[in-house]
């Protein structure tokens, strides 16, 4: 019963239990994917069954990550099965839970307010942002923002972070960008700022069919 109720695992060599952050960023991508479509369904046709859908889906899978085991997580298995080939990277697991815990609130308002209630509100659209940027963060760049907040809430050092930022070390050369690298970086966002105001109404035009190509809805007006 101990191996089906339990946060983390051990490994030799770590004073506490672990998680492997590679399956957790594959499984917060895939989720990323999910909420991000669904939102995108609201905004392109106002349809909110894929959405709800989305949030059931979503509040099952870290119900049973918190409150049960992360390995009977289907998105954890999924995206264990994705980086299996991959050296696993070990992260602790109490700030992964603390994080979790975090996504279950979230879920939960999301569920009573939208499933349940049947209602929408700039509550549920900051909910869904936030949702967004936390696993946005975790997939794309391996910062667990959740995990700040744990450092922050408890006052200590959490331990075996992703990239090991929780150690005090200085950065290789290749981490560093200079001056030089910075100033590209702005003079290509003020490059595009300016294409944007000089075709942006050329942009605005719609491209026209070639080789037989037409609109979707064209088709179907004229039957």
């Amino acid at each position: 019963m101990s191996k089906i109720f339990q946060f983390g695992e051990r490994v030799e060599g770590y004073d506490i239990p672990v998680l492997n952050e590679r399956e957790i960023r594959a499984a917060a991508g895939i989720l990323f994917l999910m909420m991000f479509t669904t939102i995108t369904q609201v905004g392109a046709s106002w349809n909110f069954t894929p959405l709800k859908y989305a949030i059931i889906i979503f509040l099952i899978d870290i119900s049973i990550r918190v409150f049960i085991n992360p390995k009977f997580s289907p998105f954890l298995t999924i995206g264990r099965f994705i980086v299996r080939n991959q050296v696993p990277e070990y992260v602790g697991a109490p700030q992964k839970k603390f994080a979790w815990v975090i996504g279950v609130v979230l879920a939960l308002t999301m569920f009573g307010m939208m499933v349940v209630a049947n209602t929408f509100s700039p509550v549920t659209s900051i909910i869904c942002l936030i949702c967004l940027i936390f696993l946005f963060f975790e997939a794309a760049f391996g910062i667990c923002l959740g995990c700040k907040v744990y450092a922050l809430i408890y006052r200590k050092k959490a331990m075996y972070c992703p990239g090991e930022v929780c150690s005090v070390k200085d950065r290789h050369d290749i981490q560093k960008s200079s001056l030089v690298q910075w100033l590209l970086v702005i003079m290509f966002t003020a490059a595009m700022i300016g294409v944007g105001m000089l075709y942006h109404p050329h942009l605005l035009k719609e491209p026209q069919g070639i080789l037989g190509a037409t609109r979707p809805d064209s088709t179907t007006a004229d039957r």
